[in-house]
């Protein structure tokens, strides 16, 4: 049985065993939109996995290993490296989107190597230790249950000690610092050093997902609204290389309406945020600016941007809700949905 589907080999039909978001994904691909390389481990091998007494399948890992190597072969980067390291995001994706699951975990594969080959790769020190911070910060609250508040306060008190009151103002020595104490905090709360290499974590990221198919909020909504195993049985796990919306200013992320809404006129509608990373959209870390104004900021981006919501929509001719990000200048689609319109 394949338990993974590259995005170039499933297409948008099979919800059910590639998760609304994976399904989504790999349909986006097939229609040549500019979706980074990735892959879905199909919501089977999340049924194994509970059958398997809460393991992996053994045939799974070397599965996810020569995955990860298509992912190096097409984006140039390679897994564990001090020179050029590949990030991903781990995120959940069942049959529909439903409360209590998995959030997603960004900058996977970073450690105290690869963050010094991002950082040289990119010239860009402070964008790699940011990377750092946000990815422990995820890491810790998904997979280790750790509480958030734990990581704001010293994120609070950081911007305190540097005199600034935005995450973006902080400066390379106060995320080295951050990095060091979020690292304690996770030691503190599971007895255990911080996993560093990125296989580990990748498979702990795995099991988390798998895991929150079996919450509480998850068990709760699903009783409550009816959905049956025929409906979704289980969740799907997608593996994508990142894009970076936190590389500077000409880098962004955003949450986008393919038309209206409110009233359903046919106009872009939505925020982004300049030199972010998608959890601040949704977590409303800073305010969002409207789409509108990336007009005037970053023209291209914003061309490429309606153009594809057009293209969404005279495909699945339903208006869309989509996340994009922009990292230097270069645009990539992360998820589309149909849009819920009042």
């Amino acid at each position: 049985m394949k338990q993974i589907y590259f995005y170039d080999e499933g297409d948008g039909k099979n919800k059910k065993l590639l998760g609304g978001k994976g399904a989504g994904l790999c349909e986006m691909t097939r229609l040549k939109l500019p979706v980074p390389p990735g892959f879905v481990i199909t919501t089977e091998v999340c049924k194994k996995y509970y059958e398997n007494n809460k393991k992996l399948p053994n045939s799974l890992i070397s599965e996810l290993r020569k995955n990860i190597a298509k992912i190096e072969k097409k984006t140039g980067k390679k897994w564990n490296s001090k020179n050029n390291p590949l990030l991903v995001s781990v995120r959940s994706g069942a049959a529909i989107s439903m409360p209590g699951m998995m959030d997603t975990i960004l900058n996977l594969g970073l450690n105290d190597t690869t963050v010094e080959g991002l950082a040289e790769k990119s010239n860009n020190p402070r964008f790699a230790w940011d990377s750092y911070r946000r990815f422990i910060q995820l890491f810790g609250k998904v997979v280790f249950g750790v509480d958030d508040k734990k990581f704001d306060d010293v994120l609070e008190k950081a911007k305190k000690n540097q005199k600034v009151t935005e995450d973006s103002a902080l400066n390379e020595s106060s995320l080295r610092k951050i990095v060091s104490e979020y690292k304690k905090i996770c030691q503190k709360h599971t007895g255990k050093k911080f996993p560093s290499d990125p296989y580990d974590q990748v498979e702990l990221a795995i099991k988390a997902v798998f895991g929150s198919w079996m919450g509480e909020r998850a068990i709760v909504y699903r009783d409550k609204n009816n959905i049956t195993k025929d409906i979704a049985d289980g969740t799907a796990v997608n593996i994508v290389s990142m894009a970076f919306g936190n590389m500077g200013d000409d880098s962004a992320t955003g949450v986008v309406f393919t038309r209206n809404p409110g009233d359903g006129t046919n106009h872009i509608y939505g925020e982004y945020l300049v030199n972010a990373q998608g959890e601040d959209v949704v977590a409303g870390v800073r305010t969002g600016k409207l789409v509108d104004q990336m007009k005037k900021e970053m023209p291209e981006s914003f061309n490429q941007l309606v153009k594809t919501c057009e293209k969404l929509e005279k495909h699945y001719k339903e208006p869309q809700d989509i996340e994009f990000t922009i990292e230097q200048g270069k645009f990539y689609l992360l998820q589309t949905r149909n849009a819920k319109m009042n």
